[in-house]
């Protein structure tokens, strides 16, 4: 039985030359970066080189780079120091955004009276520019704006731009949850008003446990873990150097031939979508993800003309790995909360699956799935 994995949205396989590095990094740069002697003085030049590195790719500063265990820890810290730093009275979002922002503003609603505003969505899963404007002509407090770049379910692309814009005319701060985003689009934080963005190297190709934040010059922040006085006194805890390292160079080879790894995976995606329509006729896509530029090319959200909530498991008995949400719902047994928000109950019945890829997808891959579902056309006819 052949492996097929179609689950990138959740994690990426580590990259060979990102597991050669951090393997060499762990037998030579042990030392603790806090140590003053040359072992820890050889770990701190890594990691601020690292650093650097990163922000270069951004066009930012190396200090306007912070190091964390990954996106939840960023969301918490961006939106957490926006309320007790920044003195944030209001926060807009959307209720399709990841848990990691929605738990955390339920959290500052209950505990620190922030309010907060639900923009709606479309169809689509994307926002009303308009709307967003009115409610920030209205707004007379201090306020964020949190709303992820690309959606990690259903793929939408939010236009970037414009948002940061209409956030930098009215004097608002704006938070993007990049997850999705970062190592599979280009980002110049000198066009692109951001004040802060979340990044998780396991998204692309890089360890586990390990992202950054981005937090633009001038904003005064605190730290969301106390104990140490690591990153500048901005994140306590112990660098994890090889992970930082490793995320460093996933990072680069992510970006190094961007384009052309965008023009064959989006070959592979268009490819599994004229198959699917083929073999169900009536099929759908969620939030529009087959749209080759409103949607990202990394994942397509198929809903099947069928009843199926054995779908996903009976795949992954086929050795295919996909997901019926996002994978940090997987063993909740609960429903997609992005599904549920923008489609209807009659829509929700059917089954959902994303499917979602990298750069070291294959063809072969993609035929074995279609292979498999067309066993399961049969079973449904």
């Amino acid at each position: 039985m052949n492996k097929v994995y179609l689950d990138n949205a959740a994690t990426t396989p580590m990259l060979p030359e990102v597991i050669e590095l951090m393997t060499t990094s762990m037998k030579t740069t042990y030392g603790n970066p806090s140590s003053t002697h040359q072992f820890g003085r050889t770990a701190k030049t890594a990691i601020e080189k690292a650093r650097k590195n990163i922000a270069k790719h951004f066009n930012c500063l190396p200090s306007e780079i912070v190091f964390t265990s990954g996106g939840t820890e960023g969301d918490n810290y961006v939106l957490k120091n926006a309320v007790t730093q920044l003195g944030v009275q209001k926060i807009i979002s959307t209720k399709i955004e990841h848990h990691a922002v929605l738990h955390t503003l339920d959290f500052l609603e209950e505990n620190c009276g922030v309010e907060v505003v639900y923009l709606k969505t479309n169809s689509h899963g994307a926002i009303a520019l308009d709307a967003l404007q009115a409610e920030l002509a209205k707004t007379k407090v201090k306020t964020l704006v949190s709303l992820m770049w690309v959606n990690n379910e259903i793929g939408t692309i939010l236009p970037v731009q414009q948002v940061a814009n209409l956030c930098k005319e009215y004097d608002v701060l704006f938070h993007s949850d990049t997850v999705q985003a970062i190592g599979h689009i280009a980002i110049d934080l000198q066009e692109i008003p951001i004040d802060f963005m979340v990044a998780s190297a396991h998204k692309f190709h890089g360890p586990k446990g390990v992202g950054f934040v981005f937090v633009r010059k001038g904003l005064a922040i605190g730290a969301l873990l106390h104990g140490g006085s690591q990153e500048r006194n901005l994140r306590s805890s112990t660098e994890n150097v090889h992970a930082i390292l490793g995320m460093e160079k996933a990072l680069e080879l992510s970006l190094l031939h961007l384009d052309e790894d965008r023009t064959k995976v989006l070959k592979l995606k268009q490819y599994l979508i004229d198959a699917l329509k083929n073999i169900f006729p009536t099929v759908a896509f969620n939030g529009g993800s087959d749209h080759p530029e409103k949607s990202s090319y990394t994942i397509l959200s198929v809903r099947f003309p069928f009843e199926d909530d054995m779908l996903v498991f009976n795949l992954d008995l086929l050795g295919i790995a996909a997901s019926g949400g996002s994978a940090c719902q997987s063993g909740a047994n609960k429903g997609s909360h992005v599904l549920q928000g923008i489609l209807s109950t009659e829509a929700l019945q059917k089954a959902s699956i994303r499917f979602s890829f990298s750069k070291l997808t294959t063809q072969e891959e993609i035929d074995s799935l279609i292979k498999q579902l067309q066993a399961v056309k049969l079973k449904h006819a």
